[in-house]
């Protein structure tokens, strides 16, 4: 419920929009009531039930004084101008009223929509900027399926557990609340006995609408799980094919998709019983209150009419009761998908900016690594990556970064920017700790071209100034030459505004690569960070991209991580790391001389080769 309350906080910048609408909901019960006092009296007087008032009654504020009054001017009327001009004037005042009773039902309706859509949006923007700013290390935990749930299904099911609650708390209230009040006003007894018959449905409810919650937050994740596995097979539908493996992914598929299935049915069940048992009480209510009402009729202690009157209300009141129970339901799905929403936005942001942070645009002298450590958690037991670190690179020197997998190399490079931060030592720019910086200004200092080329469903010139404001065409062409890129470009059929598919699939391995390499050099760091850049690409892409990268990396600071140690021959310093650690450092040919981890990497990789 408190994650649900949350949610009702951002109704607040849509204030006039929940005044109009509770506005017209007033107006909606006051003129459904109208109708309704309308239609007692003039069945009583057209139909005989009762003789017209002759004496115009003292008028107050109770149901006795409303119904004579009303009794005495339609009788009134009835005898000066017949039955058949009644008839017609009721007609004409029915449609008069049920046009403003609907009239004013859709303008409570139409003022809901702003705050309704106006809420889902901000709070799905707070969530997208929430996934944006958290650390990297957050999603190692994560599914990306699960994640991408609760950007939508869960969205949606708030949305109309909103919608329904918002009704719940304006409108359906009111028309109780009201109705009630008439209700005492006739006879409070009558209404305490139909109230009681109602109480074990609300018990009953009660109960049912926990268990709903419960399995409600079992089927948002099991959705995730459904969303994630679609997501994992469309990504490795390759693997799939080649490895014959269809009929095992679809079988998977199908027990993830059934145990949703089967939790879905079990959550419906539970739903769809709050409508029948709601209106099987109000049934026994309504006849035990005939049965009690005519009994005060025969002896006297209540008119006809006024039974009359509250069987009616008390029958007009039972559809909101209704919807109130349902929006009671619909409230516990939805507390179950604000929970899971609120897990993301009230995830911790480990990477965090100090207050009082330093600006700095401009990168003058060296980046030091002093006594740098690093380590994470895993099943409770921390896994130590990095340790003892000490390493400062000079500014325009190109620094090389080789070892075993796993020893270390990408960690290395991923604190400098920030995307984790040590647990150990510090990193400093210019001898100020990279902890102390604004953190965009650090990233505005560095440019990554990784293994991994991320490239976006939008044209090559989107691609290449992604994240740059008021660049020409002219730039990214010129970014694109350097690249080696501007040729494939250019034979392109719609040239840089060619659209490259889903993570660049319209291109190949070496042409995405030098992409990305384009996307740095239009950035135009001071510098630069090269991940086994070419350790995918086949021996005719990688001299292409080889050469872009040789381009890239003139007159900056360049940290490189080298599959192929054949590139990194000419670095002004090699750092080898295994387990963590620097074992070795020099430049190439004082490595081979020394005989250790360095040279057993260039023999074997000679030797593979």
């Amino acid at each position: 419920m408190k994650d649900l309350l949350r949610i009702f906080k951002y109704i607040k910048p849509y204030g006039k929009y929940a005044i109009l609408n509770v506005l017209f909901n007033i107006l909606f019960i006051l003129f459904s009531f109208l109708n309704l006092t309308l239609l007692i009296p003039t069945v009583n007087i057209i139909f005989g039930i009762i003789k017209p008032v002759t004496i115009r009654p003292d008028f107050s504020l109770n149901s006795q004084s409303i119904l004579d009054n009303l009794n005495y001017f339609i009788g009134h009327l009835t005898t000066i101008h017949g039955t058949f001009y009644v008839l017609i004037i009721v007609a004409l005042l029915f449609i008069v009223f049920s046009f403003l009773n609907n009239l004013f039902k859709y303008l409570g309706m139409y003022f809901l929509a702003p705050i309704r859509n106006g809420m889902v949006r901000d709070l799905r923007n707070d969530i997208y900027n929430k996934l944006l700013i958290l650390p990297i290390s957050f999603y190692s935990d994560q599914k990306k399926g699960d994640l991408m749930s609760r950007m939508t299904s869960d969205i949606n099911e708030i949305e109309w557990s909103v919608v329904s609650t918002l009704q719940m708390i304006i409108k359906d209230p009111l028309n109780v609340i009201f109705f009630m009040i008439v209700l005492v006003s006739i006879s409070p007894q009558l209404l305490a006995l139909s109230l009681l018959t109602l109480l074990p449905a609300g018990f009953l409810i009660g109960k049912i609408g926990k268990s709903l919650k419960r399995n409600s937050e079992k089927g948002q994740r099991q959705l995730g799980v459904v969303v994630s596995t679609t997501e994992e097979s469309i990504t490795g539908l390759r693997i799939i094919k080649a490895f014959n493996a269809i009929d095992y992914a679809h079988d998977k598929f199908k027990k993830i998709n059934h145990v949703y299935t089967k939790i879905m049915i079990k959550i419906y069940r539970r739903k769809d019983l709050a409508a029948p048992l709601t209106e099987t009480m109000a049934i026994i209510g309504l006849l035990i209150v005939i049965w009690f009402g005519g009994n005060l009729v025969l002896n006297h202690k209540l008119t006809a009419d006024l039974l009359l009157f509250f069987v009616v209300v008390f029958g007009r009141m039972i559809p909101p009761a209704q919807s109130f129970i349902t929006s009671f339901y619909n409230l516990q799905r939805g507390a179950a998908a604000a929970s899971r929403v609120f897990e993301i936005i009230d995830a911790e942001e480990k990477i965090e900016e100090k207050p009082n942070a330093v600006s700095k645009k401009t990168f003058l002298h060296s980046i030091e690594y002093r006594n740098l450590g690093f380590q994470y958690n895993l099943d409770n037991s921390r896994v130590k990556i990095l340790d003892d670190i000490n390493l400062t690179i000079e500014k325009g020197k190109m620094i090389a970064v080789v070892g075993p997998s796993g020893g270390g190399k990408s960690t290395l490079v991923d604190l400098l920017p920030r995307f984790y931060d040590s647990t150990e030592g510090e990193i400093l720019i210019d001898r100020i700790p990279i902890k102390d910086l604004v953190i965009s200004d650090i990233r505005d200092l560095i440019g990554i071209v990784s293994q991994e080329t991320v490239l976006f469903n939008d044209s090559i010139m989107n691609n290449i100034a992604f994240g740059m404001k008021n660049i020409h065409e002219a730039d990214v062409i010129a970014a694109a030459k350097i690249a080696n890129a501007h040729e494939f470009i250019s034979e392109m059929e719609n040239g840089y505004h060619t659209n490259i598919g889903d993570r660049g699939a319209n291109l190949s391995g070496g042409q995405r690569q030098r992409i990305s390499i384009a996307r740095a050099v239009l950035k135009n760091p001071p510098i630069m960070i090269l991940d086994e850049a070419t350790s995918a690409l086949d021996t005719e892409s990688e001299r292409y991209v080889q050469q872009a990268l040789t381009n890239l990396m003139k007159n900056r600071t360049s940290i490189v991580i080298a599959h192929r140690l054949s590139t990194i021959k000419n670095a002004d310093e090699i750092i080898v790391i295994d387990n963590g650690k620097i074992v070795e450092r020099g430049n190439h040919q004082s490595l081979i001389d020394s005989n250790g981890l360095y040279n057993s990497l260039i023999k074997l990789q000679s030797f593979t080769e």
